[in-house]
């Protein structure tokens, strides 16, 4: 039976979040693997194996139990933020060479800067939202930001998950408070054009029979924009399949799974989108999707009649074919 050395936490304002993803990743993983969860935290790296807290040697990348050396076969990092959805564990275990069920660091670290993303794929003509960079608070004046983007404008930590960190700027007198807010939760920020239209979002994973882009669901915020609360505390209508026609549909799946290919992604990955007229411009790629059972992509495989069993099933049997 493989070992599979599951990464949750991090160093993150999203470790919570890893837990609960964590929890429901266990419980529904193949029967034929054993999972052992590693608990990443800023004091220390823990295991949970066989009812006890036993701490995990980051220079033979396993533990001792009861004299005996441990080690993992295969791990998967569920850690959204710092240090997993960037890609950093992922090389960690490159170094250590133990195969992951992941996106490599590269994929995952371009996919989590939202800046460096977008304009990566506004290269391959992919649609993204008018932007501004910013490594500072002072380095371009309210006036230079709202003549370029105009208002509403977002403002997001570049570097960030589960929308911490962002603001919906409606006034040019909110600005500063939202920079100040964006840049305590990541190094830098990236401002965008506010695009009017209905959110989408669509789950995309490879399997041995080539890639699966699942059903999208439609974000109905009853805040502002799809911020932590209306994600985690019920706060948004979720509707899956969403409210557009199949065409539309089609033409976004279509659109995930070319992005997905274009950042060399694996494993389960979700694509967030914003549908202006019938063109679906894309808002941001998370390659370690939210998987508690408030989450969306476990009601996108419902939708899709797949068990999160099978699901997992699936793509361990793909990722780890070598």
């Amino acid at each position: 039976m493989k070992r599979i050395g599951l990464f949750c936490g991090g160093f993150s304002s999203e470790y919570e979040i890893s837990m609960l993803s964590a929890n429901t990743i266990s419980a529904n993983f193949p029967k034929n693997y054993e999972v052992v969860k590693i608990i990443v935290s800023t004091k220390q790296w823990q295991v949970e194996f066989k009812g006890k807290q036993i701490p995990f040697d980051l220079s033979t990348c396993g533990f001792i139990h009861e004299g005996k050396a441990i080690q993992i076969d295969a791990g998967l990092v569920y850690i959204h933020g710092n240090p997993g959805e960037n890609g950093k564990i992922q090389a960690f275990l490159d170094l250590h060479s133990i195969p992951y069920i992941n996106s490599g660091p590269l994929a995952s670290s371009l996919s989590f800067d939202k800046w460096y993303c977008n304009q990566f794929l506004r290269a391959f003509d992919i649609p993204v939202a008018k932007s501004i960079f910013l490594t500072s608070i002072s380095e371009k004046t309210n006036e230079e930001i709202i003549q370029t983007l105009g208002l509403p404008i977002f403002v997001k930590p570049s570097d960030s998950g589960s929308s911490y960190g962002i603001s919906k700027v409606k006034a040019a007198n909110e600005l500063n408070a939202a920079l100040e807010t964006a840049f305590k939760e990541g190094k830098t920020v990236v401002l965008e054009s506010f695009l009017d239209g209905t959110e989408v979002t669509c789950g995309v994973y490879g399997t041995k029979v080539g890639l699966v882009a699942l059903p999208l669901t439609e974000i109905a915020s009853e805040n502002e924009f799809f911020d932590y609360d209306a994600k985690y505390n019920g706060k948004s209508q979720e509707i899956t399949p969403a409210r557009i026609d199949n065409e539309l549909a089609i033409k976004v799946q279509e659109r995930a799974k070319k992005i997905y290919q274009l950042l060399q992604l694996r494993s389960i990955s979700r694509i967030d989108f914003m549908i202006v007229g019938d063109e679906p411009y894309m808002i941001e790629v998370n390659t370690t999707p939210g998987f508690s059972s408030a989450s969306i992509v476990p009601q996108m495989l419902a939708c899709a009649g797949i068990s999160l069993a099978s699901f997992w099933e699936s793509v361990v049997e793909f990722e780890l074919k070598d």
